[in-house]
């Protein structure tokens, strides 16, 4: 973690939140909710920050929605965002472009930038995250690896600004466990989203609830044919619909509105 004892609004009692991003944002594959919506660990956040106030009090939107690159939450996120006019905005974007071959890192960062710089313009508390390191679980991936590193660097950059800060994920290695993440090896479960709410939290200067980076409850390694069986799986199942969005040039996003537009009263 980094930043949290200069952040502008530590221990403030946040009366708005709102959360741009993509799926990690949305919440993929945590819980459903009543409406058919996931939970995700930004409404476990507001919740939590909810319970500062006195019902109908504390305001949040989310407007993440899976499957965006960095320059569709810079275009259609941001400014909206910013004219909400909210206390306390999360920002998580990049990933999926680091995902794509012949990723512009340096596009990334500067779209990244841009977005962190228009948030913080209008005077909120800006959460920034770092990704965990997919190398620690997941077969060939180590591509991907020099990417998240130089994003690791530009995040803790930005974190300089006092009114930034950063939950390291990416030291974390609590995450290698597969348990923390969902069937598909991309989102995290629903044990992985109340760590990273945890994590948000404590970022804000919260009191601890429990120990977000602590390992789960060793248990029995899986033989062979359980890996070989969940590899296979695991490809059928969601490598292959992956790949075929990406040579088609359709996201999982596209159409889908953000699941909570407006700053509206929450109570979790």
């Amino acid at each position: 973690m980094e930043n949290t004892e200069n952040t502008e609004n530590t221990l403030a009692a946040f009366r708005s939140y709102v959360a741009v991003g993509d799926s990690f944002t949305e919440g993929m594959c945590d819980e459903l909710l009543s409406d058919g919506h996931f939970r995700g660990w930004a409404d476990r956040v507001a919740a939590r920050l909810a319970a500062d106030h006195p019902a109908g009090a504390f305001r949040y939107a989310n407007l993440a929605v899976r499957g965006k690159l960095i320059g569709q939450i810079h275009d259609e996120q941001v400014e909206t965002a910013a004219a909400l006019g909210a206390e306390l905005v999360t920002l998580a974007g990049g990933l999926n472009d680091v995902l794509r071959p012949r990723c512009e890192v340096a596009r990334v960062e500067e779209l990244l930038g841009a977005s962190a710089t228009r948030l913080r313009a209008t005077g909120a508390t800006v959460v920034m995250f770092t990704s965990t390191d997919p190398t620690r679980r997941m077969a060939g991936s180590a591509r991907l690896l020099p990417a998240i590193l130089r994003m690791k660097a530009f995040v803790h950059e930005l974190a300089q600004d006092p009114g930034v800060a950063v939950v390291d994920l990416f030291s974390a290695p609590c995450f290698d466990d597969r348990r923390l993440w969902a069937e598909d090896r991309l989102h995290l479960s629903p044990e992985g989203h109340r760590r990273v709410a945890e994590a948000v939290l404590e970022a804000l200067g919260r009191p601890a609830g429990f120990d977000w980076r602590a390992p789960l409850p060793v248990a029995a390694p899986p033989t062979r044919g359980e890996r070989l069986a969940a590899d296979a799986r695991w490809a059928r199942t969601h490598l292959g619909p992956w790949i075929g969005r990406r040579l088609t040039g359709r996201s999982s996003g596209d159409g889908r509105p953000p699941k909570r537009a407006e700053l509206l009263p929450y109570q979790g």
